[in-house]
């Protein structure tokens, strides 16, 4: 039986928990918090639910401080903790103190530079990110990031074991500002928020063009391959006339900014480019995570074939 140890049972760590309680493994989650670590059971079998892989309780285990976790049988730490470099520096100085010496330690941060949450520590080679993506049991890929002094075998191994979990594991090779995901996630955002800003569609139509355009043909292939399949005379030709009038900015957008400004931040909230009553929001996230499951169902069968 293997064991991971996950720092943070929020919605993240406990998706992230029920994961490799799915593959078999053993997960010591911490959480502070009495009612978040009260729930995390509840919401690890839901995952695994989710995902059609049967819970048994047996194989998980809340605690609340790291001193409880049993760190001589723990093999990887997960840290899901808040998004403060403080915090989680410190949460590495204890785990650098407590985990194997042969343990791989792993940072969950969307944010923050691997190389700088492993700054002080001395075995920074052992470092390295694992960042997921909500919800992380439902959404097949996971970033391996390698830190400025992580081992490279250290990545290589935690790749194999992503891959053993039926995840997709995509190699972030160097350290920077929002690794690879997020950095293409971005760019088209930079573009989406754009539009809205100056009048040429609304968040509705932005939103069916992506999910119904370019974004339903990225089911069957990512943007490369499509590109090969389509030809890349024809993407070099658009290119040429579209690309000086894409949006460049360096800031984010007046359209954004002003939202958050007055406090709008989308479900959380109740309004962000959309409004969201108690209902409507249950209903959406419903639907969102049937039709995640149901991408599932397709890269499987893609498995299988």
């Amino acid at each position: 039986m293997k064991h991971v140890s996950v720092i943070g049972g929020g919605t993240m760590g406990a998706d992230i928990a029920a994961i490799f309680v799915a593959g078999g493994w053993t997960a010591h989650v911490v959480e502070p918090d009495s009612q978040r670590r009260a729930s995390v059971a509840g919401r690890v079998e839901q995952a695994c639910g989710q995902i059609g892989k049967p819970f048994f309780a047996a194989q998980l285990f809340a605690q609340a401080a790291l001193a409880a976790v049993p760190w001589r049988d723990i093999s990887l730490a997960v840290e899901c903790a808040p998004e403060g470099l403080g915090i989680k520096r410190q949460v590495f100085a204890e785990l650098e103190r407590l985990a194997r010496p042969d343990a791989t330690l792993a940072s969950n941060s969307s944010s923050f530079p691997i190389s700088a949450i492993a700054q002080a520590l001395a075995t920074r080679a052992r470092m390295c990110g694992l960042h997921f993506f909500m919800p992380a049991h439902l959404v097949p890929v996971v970033e391996v990031i390698r830190g400025a002094e992580t081992d490279p075998a250290v990545c290589n191994r935690l790749a194999d074991t992503m891959r053993a979990l039926g995840r997709v594991p995509v190699t972030v090779k160097k350290d920077v500002p929002g690794f690879l995901v997020n950095r293409i996630q971005h760019a088209m955002m930079r573009e989406c928020f754009s539009l809205i800003e100056q009048g040429l569609a609304t968040p509705e139509d932005v939103d069916a063009a992506v999910r119904y355009g370019f974004g339903f043909r990225f089911v069957a292939a990512g943007p490369i391959l499509q590109k090969d399949l389509a030809g890349l005379d024809i993407h070099f030709a658009a290119a040429t006339t579209i690309y000086p009038s894409l949006c460049n900015d360096a800031e984010p957008s007046r359209a954004l900014g002003e939202r958050v400004a007055a406090g709008k931040f989308g479900v959380k909230t109740g309004e962000g480019f959309y409004k969201w009553s108690a209902d409507r929001a249950a209903a959406e996230k419903a639907r969102y995570d049937r039709a995640l499951m149901a991408g599932l169902e397709i890269f499987a069968r893609e498995r299988e074939s």
